[in-house]
């Protein structure tokens, strides 16, 4: 849930300055400064009304509540991720984000389906195995 109610209060009845509010309320300066300029352009002055519900305020300076995400996102495939990485050695893990992104447009952002990649890359095997045929070493390092 946004803190705009927090925000206006920090700043019209606290005095705060912004970046104190940005600190209060763990959230980002440029965030604190959107809020204050979209209450001022919609109007909204500090102390709000008895009637001015958290809904009210998202619709005054938003124009709505927030999309509402779903609870559980779609996971990426990240087996076939990785075998499109080892079958095109161009392809990046922000293209294959992108795509994951045009299927799943409420999916994950970069950063969270790097960390998940990243993860269950750690999880893998790492097994190498190599296929040697006899005395093929032996040729390679200058004998016989």
């Amino acid at each position: 849930m946004r803190k705009t109610k927090e925000v206006l209060r920090l700043r019209y009845e606290v005095g705060l300055g912004l970046r104190q509010i940005a600190r209060s309320c763990s959230i980002g300066l440029g965030t604190v400064h959107e809020y204050l300029q979209r209450a001022e352009a919609a109007g909204v002055t500090w102390p709000l009304g008895e009637d001015w519900d958290e809904d009210r305020l998202e619709t005054a300076l938003f124009g709505g509540s927030p999309r509402a995400r779903p609870a559980v996102l779609a996971m990426p495939d990240f087996a076939d991720l990785h075998q499109q990485r080892q079958s095109h050695p161009h392809l990046t893990q922000q293209l294959l984000w992108e795509e994951y992104r045009q299927a799943n447009p409420d999916g994950y952002r970069y950063s969270r389906f790097c960390e998940l990649f990243k993860r269950w890359r750690r999880k893998q095997d790492v097994v190498l195995r190599q296929e040697h045929k006899a005395g093929e070493a032996v040729r390679r390092l200058g004998g016989h």
